[in-house]
C-alpha cells in the first residue's frame, strides 16, 4: 500500500500512529527543502531512520563514544558498498568488533534524534512505500509510542530555545573568560560546539559543520546563553555556503533520492539546482530526464536530453532515454536513430534496447516485429528476472493477437515476479474481463488498489465493473474518486456518472457530469442527446439516457518502456 501527502496537511505524528496501528512494513520518505529524510517499518516498530544531509553518522558516534577505533572504522567502512549505517551495523556486529548492547544504544540515539528532527518539518511532503522486512534482524526495533513521546518532549523544549534562537543565522560569541573563571567543565556536546561560537559562524553554519542536528546546537547554545556564557553578538549579513562542489553533490543527491522515490517536482527542484551551478553536469541532466519520462513529459525530456547525447562521449544509456523520449511523443523514425547510435557506442545486448524496439514495432503495428524483440530482450537479460514494463508490453502483445491465455499467463508471471506494481495488477484485470473473468477480475483490481490508490485507471475499470454488474452505488463511489485524482480522465466516467445520478432523480449532478463530459470531448454524441433530452430538446442522435458501457482497456502502447 503507497501513502502519499503533505506534512502541511498530516503531521508526521499522525502519519507515524497510522503506520504503527497498522502494521505496516516498509519505507517513509520525508522531503522538505532541501533536505530528505527516511523512517523504516517494520510490524508497525521503527527500526531505522535517517536525514541524508545529516552528517553525524554511526561511525562517528561510536569513535567519539570510545568503543570503535577510528582505525577499525575507516578499515570497514572500506569494504562496504555504501555508506549506509545499516550495513556499517551489520558488518561490525559480523567482524565482532563492537557489543551488540553498545552498538544499540548509539543505534537507538541515532534513531531517536533523526525522528525527532524530523519532527520539526511542518512543511513537505511524505511517502510510504511498502517493502519487504529486513534481511538480517535489526540492530534496534523502537515502538512508535515511545519515539512520539520523546519527540513530543522536546518539541516543547525547543519552544523555549526559540525565544533565545528565533533564526539559524544569528551569530553567537562564548566568553571564554568568565567560563573559566566559572570552573564548570563543558559536557562533551558543549565542548564540540564551543569552538564554532567565535563571533563568525552563524547557528546554521554550526550545525552544518559540528555534524549535530538542530535540537542539540540549540539545546547547547540556548544552556550557554541562559547561563550567561555566550550571549548574541548580530546576524550573519550572508551563510557561508559549501564549496562549489559539495553544493553540486548535495543538490544532485537529493534530486536522486527523490527520483527514487517518486516525488518527482522535488527531484526536479534538485536537478534545475545543479544545472544553474553547473549547466553541463551529465548526471543531472540525464537524471531530470528521467523524471521527465516517468511524468510522460516527452517534450521536457527531448529539450534536457538532446543536447548532452549529441556529446561525443555521450553514454549508450543518455541515448536509450532520449530514444524513449522520441517514441514517446511520436517521433519513431527518431527513436530508432537514437537505439542504433546507442547499439553504434556499445550497448551490445542490452535487453531495454530490445524492448525499445519492440515498443516501436508495436506503435507500427508490427506484431511479428515486436514480439521478436520481446524475446530478444527477455533472452538478453538472461539469469535476471525481466523488468515490470517487459510483462506489461508482453502481455500487451499477446491481448493484440487475441491470445487472451497466453497474455494471462504473461502478467500473472508480471505480478508474482513485480508484486507491488499496481500497473500490471491492472492490465492483468483488463485481460481476465475481456476473458470473461469478471470475479477474477474484480479481485485483481482489489488487490491493485492495496499496492496504489491514486491511479485513475484503477478506479475507473473497477468502476465499469460495478457498472456493468447494476451495482451503482459502489461504481459512483469509484467513478467519484476518479474525478477527484484527474478530472480529466476521460468523458466515459463523466457519462456514466451522469447516468447514475439521473436514476437516483438528481437530474443538476447529471446535467454537470454531462457537461463535464462534453468540456472533455465537445463532439461526445451520447453526453449531447442526454442533455437534450433532459432539457427537452429533440435530439435526433440521441434516444435514450442510458449509454452502452464502453469497452475498457488500460493496456495501451505508451513510452511506458521509460
Amino acid at each position: 500500500m503507497a501513502i502519499r501527502g503533505s506534512l502541511s496537511e498530516a503531521s508526521l505524528a499522525d502519519v507515524l500512529q497510522l503506520l504503527a496501528l497498522g502494521q505496516k512494513t516498509g519505507v517513509l520518505s520525508l522531503a522538505r527543502e532541501d533536505s530528505f529524510g527516511a523512517v523504516c517499518f517494520d510490524r508497525g516498530a521503527v527500526w531505522h531512520a535517517a536525514i541524508v544531509n545529516r552528517r553525524d553518522r554511526l561511525g562517528d558516534r561510536l569513535v567519539r563514544a570510545g568503543v570503535l577505533d577510528a582505525d577499525q572504522l575507516a578499515t570497514t567502512a572500506a569494504q562496504l558498498p555504501d555508506d549506509d549505517d545499516r550495513h556499517l551495523a551489520q558488518a561490525l556486529l559480523e567482524a565482532g568488533l563492537v557489543e551488540h548492547d553498545l552498538l544499540a544504544r548509539e543505534y537507538r540515539a541515532l534513531v531517536e534524534e533523526a525522528v525527532c528532527q524530523l519532527f520539526t518539518w511542518n512543511t513537505g511532503t511524505f511517502a510510504f512505500e511498502a517493502q519487504p522486512s529486513p534481511a538480517e534482524p535489526p540492530v534496534v526495533m523502537l515502538p512508535a509510542d515511545s519515539l512520539l513521546m520523546e519527540a513530543a518532549r522536546r518539541v516543547d523544549e525547543w519552544t523555549q530555545i526559540e525565544k533565545k534562537i528565533p533564526s539559524l543565522d544569528l551569530l553567537f560569541e562564548l566568553d571564554g573568560a568568565r567560563l573559566q573563571q566559572s570552573g564548570i567543565t563543558l559536557t562533551e556536546e558543549q565542548a564540540r560546539i564551543a569552538p564554532w561560537l567565535d563571533g563568525t559562524h552563524d547557528v546554521a553554519s554550526i550545525i552544518e559543520r559540528s555534524g549535530l542536528g538542530e535540537f542539540a546546537v540549540g539545546k547547547v547554545v540556548f544552556g550557554l546563553v541562559t547561563a550567561g556564557f555566550a550571549q548574541r553578538v548580530g546576524r550573519s549579513a550572508a551563510r557561508r555556503q559549501p564549496a562549489p562542489e559539495s553544493r553540486v553533490a548535495e543538490h544532485r543527491n537529493l534530486g536522486i533520492a527523490f527520483y527514487r522515490t517518486g516525488m518527482f517536482e522535488e527531484a526536479i527542484r534538485e536537478f534545475r539546482r545543479v544545472l544553474e551551478l553547473r549547466h553541463d553536469d551529465m548526471a543531472a541532466r540525464f537524471h531530470l530526464g528521467l523524471v521527465h519520462l516517468r511524468r510522460r513529459a516527452w517534450a521536457d525530456a527531448i529539450e534536457v536530453l538532446r543536447e548532452p547525447a549529441q556529446q561525443p562521449d555521450a553514454r549508450p544509456a543518455m541515448l536509450l532515454a532520449l530514444a524513449h523520449a522520441y517514441e514517446g511523443s511520436g517521433q519513431l523514425d527518431t527513436a530508432e536513430a537514437q537505439l542504433a547510435e546507442a547499439i553504434r557506442r556499445g550497448a551490445g545486448q542490452e535487453p531495454r534496447i530490445a524492448l525499445s524496439q519492440a515498443v516501436i514495432a508495436m506503435r507500427r503495428g508490427d506484431l511479428p516485429r515486436a514480439e521478436e524483440r520481446l524475446a530478444t530482450a527477455r533472452t538478453w537479460w538472461g539469469a535476471r528476472l525481466p523488468a515490470a514494463v517487459w510483462f506489461h508490453y508482453a502481455g500487451l502483445a499477446a491481448a493484440m493477437r487475441g491470445e487472451l491465455d497466453r497474455a494471462i499467463a504473461l502478467l500473472e508471471e508480471g505480478v508474482t515476479v513485480h508484486p507491488h506494481v499496481a500497473a500490471l495488477h491492472n492490465d492483468l484485470a483488463v485481460v481476465q474481463e475481456r476473458r470473461g473473468l469478471h470475479e477474477a477480475a474484480a479481485r485483481t483490481l482489489e488487490h491493485a488498489l492495496l499496492e496504489e490508490s491514486t491511479l485513475p485507471h484503477l478506479h475507473k475499470n473497477i468502476g465499469d465493473y460495478f457498472y456493468r454488474a447494476q451495482r451503482h452505488d459502489e461504481a459512483a463511489e469509484a467513478y467519484e474518486r476518479v474525478v477527484r485524482l484527474a478530472p480529466r480522465h476521460g468523458p466515459d466516467v463523466w457519462l456514466k456518472l451522469g447516468n447514475i445520478r439521473y436514476r437516483r432523480g438528481d437530474a443538476d449532478g447529471a446535467r454537470e457530469a454531462w457537461e463535464a463530459a462534453l468540456e472533455i470531448a465537445p463532439g461526445h454524441v451520447i453526453a449531447r442527446g442526454n442533455l437534450g433530452i433532459l432539457t427537452g430538446a429533440r435530439q435526433d442522435d440521441a434516444t435514450t439516457l442510458e449509454a452502452k458501457p464502453a469497452a475498457e482497456g488500460a493496456l495501451a502502447v505508451s513510452g511506458a518502456a521509460a
